[in-house]
């Protein structure tokens, strides 16, 4: 148990490793599970990927994909919502079957039912064979904000004023960012069999430090990732910095 790391001198290298991680999996079993995460910080590996695909002929044509998480509230097609993130910066660009990616439907009439489907298809998918993270300031890994109980399964949750805050530079205003969102739970996370937490830039060096080094608490649900077998954190040079060398 416990977190292992590697620190890269910039976000470049760090994300090229990542996207190496992905790829062995790919390479080693082609019909993987891979869960998938949004953001700014994953652009690099997924567009790694996508060149990848095209200029090695990386396949993800037997994969299968679990987002984990989906904004509520924003219209069908919004540029903002995470379906339309994954369509542009990585389905679009690869040959896997949209049949087999799949985020939270927040357009349902049940919300929390939907949350329920959710969890069941993960469950189905025969589990996940690499769940790929990024951490919030707050320490938050999907939606699951401070207070996320480590039993949590996919359900609705509310954002922290911090997450909304942080989000506000992808919209127009932060009276525009969904105050709500069905996430993957901290169990549903760690069910996965190998997880990769990518985080870079100086404002996730206290919350990865913590995440790592501190108690196990709700007060920082990226630190109940203590708890799993295979849990690596990929660093640039500035988020490592609250680390011991």
């Amino acid at each position: 148990m416990g977190i292992h790391w590697t620190v890269y001198p910039n976000h470049h290298e760090a994300s090229l490793a990542v996207a190496d991680t992905i790829s062995a999996v790919l390479i080693e079993k082609p019909a993987c599970v891979l869960g998938l995460a949004t953001g700014s910080t994953p652009l690099e590996v997924y567009a790694e990927l996508a060149r990848r695909h095209r200029e090695e002929a990386l396949d993800f044509g037997k994969a299968t994909t679990v987002n984990l998480d989906e904004y509520i509230g924003l219209p069908p097609g919004h540029p903002q919502s995470y379906v339309h993130y994954m369509h542009e910066h990585l389905f679009r660009h690869i040959n896997i079957d949209r049949d087999r990616t799949h985020l939270p439907n927040v357009h349902a009439a049940d919300l929390s039912e939907s949350a329920n489907d959710f969890e069941r298809l993960v469950e189905s998918t025969g589990g996940v064979d690499l769940q790929l993270l990024g951490i919030g300031t707050n320490g938050h890994i999907g939606f699951n904000e401070p207070g996320a109980e480590e039993d949590s399964v996919t359900r609705v949750v509310d954002l922290a004023p911090g997450t909304i805050h942080s989000n506000s530079r992808f919209f127009e205003s932060e009276s525009d960012v969904p105050r709500r969102a069905i996430t993957m739970g901290i169990a549903t996370i760690l069910r996965a069999r190998k997880i990769v937490l990518l985080a870079t830039g100086d404002s996730k060096a206290e919350a990865v430090a913590e995440a790592i080094n501190g108690p196990i608490s709700r007060d920082n649900p990226a630190s109940f990732l203590q708890t799993h077998a295979n849990v690596h954190f990929v660093l640039d040079s500035a988020a490592a910095v609250g680390l011991a060398n």
